[in-house]
C-alpha cells in the first residue's frame, strides 16, 4: 500500500490523516498508432503521477493522488473507432464536483496532472477559480516539463518516440512488436499561419495521419523511456513538494 495513492489506501489510515495537495491525473482513451494501447495516456498519467508523488512524499510532502480520469477531449477524432470523447463542458462538471469535495474537506490545493494534448484546462481553471476563491488550482502538462530533444531523436506529439519509449519501459507487454509500428507520418496545414503558432484550429485526425500516430517511433527504446520517466517524475515531484509547503497567502515575489 502506497499511502500517497488514494485508491490503495483505506479508512483506517485516512480517518485521522490530512493532505496538503490533491493530484488528479487526467488521461484519454484513444488510438495510439498501430502498436500502443488505447489507454496509453491513462497508464502514463497513473504511473507518472504516482512516481512524482513518491518523490514529494519522500521529501516530506503531503500529497494524495486521486484515481485517474480515463477520458479526455477527442472532438477531432470523432471518426476514429472507440476514441472516447469528453466535451470540455463535461470536464468542467467533473472538476466542479471534485473541487467541491476537496474544498469542503480542507484540501485547498489541486494539481490537475494532464497526460493528453487535447485537454485544455486553462479556461476551466479560470472559471473554477472564481467559484472557489479559497482553492488554489493548477495544472501540469508533464510532456512539456522537459526538453524532449535531449532525450529523443524524432519530434512528434502522439504515439511518437517519446510515448513509445515510455510504454516500452512502463508497459512493455502492451506494446506490439516493432514490425507492426506505423511510421507516424503526418500532414500539416497548407496555410502557413497555422504552423507559426498564432492561429489555431483543431486537426481532423483521420485526415492528417494514416496510422493515428504523429511522430516517428522507430528509434524508441526502453532505456530512453526509463531515463525520461525518472527525470520527469523528479522534476514534477520537486514541484509537488514545493506546492505542499507553499503558503497560499505568500505566493509572489
Amino acid at each position: 500500500m502506497r499511502p500517497y495513492i488514494l485508491a490503495e489506501t483505506n479508512w483506517k489510515a485516512l480517518k485521522d490523516d490530512r493532505f496538503d495537495v490533491a493530484v488528479l491525473p487526467w488521461g484519454a482513451t484513444e488510438a495510439h498508432n498501430y502498436h500502443l494501447p488505447y489507454g496509453t495516456d491513462v497508464y502514463e498519467s497513473d504511473l507518472l503521477a504516482a512516481g512524482s508523488a513518491k518523490v514529494a512524499w519522500e521529501k516530506g510532502g503531503r500529497a494524495i493522488v486521486l484515481p485517474s480520469i480515463p477520458f479526455g477531449v477527442n472532438t477531432g477524432q470523432s471518426d476514429i473507432y472507440l476514441d472516447i470523447n469528453l466535451n470540455p463542458s463535461t470536464q468542467l462538471s467533473i472538476l466542479c464536483d471534485v473541487v467541491e469535495v476537496l474544498n469542503r474537506q480542507g484540501v485547498k490545493k489541486l494539481l490537475i496532472f494532464n497526460s493528453h494534448g487535447g485537454n485544455n484546462f486553462k479556461p476551466l481553471v479560470r472559471e473554477l477559480g472564481l467559484k472557489y476563491p479559497d482553492m488554489f488550482i493548477c495544472f501540469a502538462n508533464w510532456f512539456q516539463s522537459l526538453d524532449k530533444t535531449t532525450y529523443f531523436e524524432h519530434e512528434g506529439d502522439h504515439a511518437d518516440e517519446m510515448e513509445t519509449s515510455l510504454m516500452l519501459y512502463l508497459k512493455p507487454d502492451l506494446v506490439l512488436p516493432k514490425e507492426h509500428w506505423g511510421t507516424g507520418a503526418s500532414k500539416g496545414y497548407k496555410i502557413k499561419s497555422f504552423t507559426e503558432g498564432w492561429v489555431w484550429a483543431e486537426r481532423k485526425w483521420s485526415q492528417i495521419s494514416e496510422d493515428t500516430g504523429v511522430g516517428n517511433p522507430t528509434s524508441s527504446t526502453k532505456e530512453k523511456g526509463e531515463r525520461f520517466f525518472k527525470d520527469v517524475t523528479q522534476k514534477v515531484g520537486d514541484f509537488i513538494f514545493e506546492l505542499c509547503k507553499a503558503d497560499l497567502n505568500d505566493l509572489y515575489e
